[in-house]
């Protein structure tokens, strides 16, 4: 069996650049659920902050795999005005590429592995992922969304979410983050670097894109260790 960890990270477009129809619309609900201007304001900040969350208002500026069975991690990252292109550091492949040429090179590598893993991949990096690359012109090679249990994906590619898996698809009350679990199994935090999810638009705005690049990695490194947990000790289709 060929398995392949995915994550990504995105950055969302500018609120206040957006034409005034855009703004009214996203601000709807605002209106709609107080009237008191300094919770508005709070509810205003925190959409602006979320932008990165939609595939509408949002884009991808690193995408990290890593091929469980070779051990060899890539990671794809915009780096806009910057020249790097291809280099290696710490064992891991880095190559610098616009959203469309990452989205490509993504889609042709997944075809050749028969189990996709993520944490919270089936709410946000798959169809993020997949809305992106149509917005793009750009057909997936796999649907790994198909079923939302493993046990129904029948001639189809294989989607472990680590987050539904370690939560019996809804039976645990709480599901905690990548973060918890990592602590909880003993597994090194992507967080222990002084860096979260909640940095990377701040970093793409610094221009610091190789720490983004960087922090994706600890990423995919930590959903494979929890996947390596969870498939000794936890799964049972084997």
């Amino acid at each position: 069996m060929s398995t392949l960890v995915l994550d990504i990270e995105t950055v969302g477009e500018s609120f206040d650049a957006m034409d005034t129809s855009t703004q009214e619309v996203m601000t709807r609900w605002i209106d709609r659920d107080t009237s008191d201007k300094q919770e508005k304001e709070e509810l205003l900040r925190y959409l602006k902050e979320g932008m990165g969350f939609s595939p509408l208002t949002g884009e991808i500026v690193a995408i990290g795999v890593l091929d469980v069975e070779r051990k060899k991690s890539v990671v794809y990252f915009q780096a806009p005005g910057e020249t790097y292109g291809e280099f290696e550091e710490n064992g891991v492949t880095y190559k610098q590429m616009n959203e469309p040429e990452m989205l490509l090179h993504f889609w042709k590598g997944v075809d050749q592995y028969s189990e996709l893993v993520t944490f919270n991949g089936r709410a946000f990096d798959v169809p993020f992922l997949m809305i992106r690359s149509a917005l793009h012109k750009i057909r997936p090679s796999k649907n790994f969304l198909s079923n939302r249990y493993r046990g129904l994906q029948v001639n189809t590619a294989k989607h472990i979410d680590l987050q539904e898996e370690l939560t019996f698809y809804g039976a645990m009350r709480r599901r905690g983050s990548l973060h918890l679990w990592c602590r909880a199994f003993g597994i090194k935090s992507p967080k222990v670097e002084g860096v979260s999810g909640d940095d990377v638009a701040r970093l793409f705005a610094e221009k610091k894109y190789k720490d983004i690049a960087r922090y994706n990695v600890r990423d995919i490194e930590a959903t494979r260790d929890l996947y390596m947990y969870w498939n000794d000790y936890l799964r049972f289709d084997r």
